[in-house]
């Protein structure tokens, strides 16, 4: 399967520019919402297409996707900068990558629960602040030496770089099941073992709320 990835960014028309407050809000969880619905503009060809692309927010008003169509043209976006994805992997090739992603793992009696969180309810809650740092980068190692061994390849070492948790608009308050997800920014190497494999997890991304800039692994060879 073809894949490409692409660099958008919003366009600088004054048009564009007036609508920056509705398209680059402050807010995490808002922000989230509104570039998950600004990416569909260049994806979303016909009302019942599904989601076959991965992105992710590389700073203000520009956005890196990989995909199985090329993005179309928008009034929302400059010309996109598109290129082939495919890159020629060989067991024991070493890759530095970058990964945000939303971690989760399945709990007896409880279901899926974000790998952070669910490790913070076991500290008192007045020391989970200075605490916080250490568990998401034990947890996100963890999770992600798991992801390996079924995804084809080997963590070497990875830095958390930062953790936030993001709450979706319109769920605000103390409510059971309020859709929120933690994320975790990440950096490291790695070591392809099986290339077949590895390629196609990272067509279809890695964790959950893929629809909300979490799940694309960017790679490079390492050293």
């Amino acid at each position: 399967m073809t894949l490409y990835l692409s660099r958008l960014r919003l366009s600088r028309t004054a048009s564009a520019k007036a609508l920056d407050a509705i398209l680059n809000p402050a807010e995490p969880g808002l922000r989230l919402d509104a570039h998950h619905r600004l990416l569909w503009a260049a994806f979303a060809d016909s009302p019942d297409r599904r989601r076959d692309f991965l992105w992710r927010e590389e700073r203000g008003g520009e956005f890196l996707t990989l995909s199985a169509r090329p993005p179309a043209p928008s009034d929302l976006f400059e010309a996109a900068e598109v290129k082939d994805f495919a890159p020629r992997l060989g067991t024991g090739d070493r890759l530095a990558f970058a990964l945000r992603a939303n971690a989760t793992r399945d709990r007896k009696d409880v279901g899926r629960v974000d790998v952070v969180m669910d490790a913070l309810h076991a500290v008192p809650k007045g020391t989970r602040a200075p605490e916080r740092a250490a568990l998401a980068q034990r947890e996100g190692a963890a999770w992600l030496t798991r992801q390996g061994e079924t995804t084809g390849f080997r963590l070497i070492g990875v830095e958390v770089g930062d953790y936030s948790v993001a709450a979706l608009p319109g769920y605000r308050g103390k409510r059971m099941g309020q859709p929120q997800f933690g994320i975790l920014d990440m950096t490291g190497t790695l070591e392809v073992t099986d290339p077949a494999a590895f390629l196609a997890r990272l067509a279809q991304g890695f964790g959950r709320a893929k629809a909300f800039g979490c799940g694309l692994m960017l790679i490079r060879r390492a050293g």
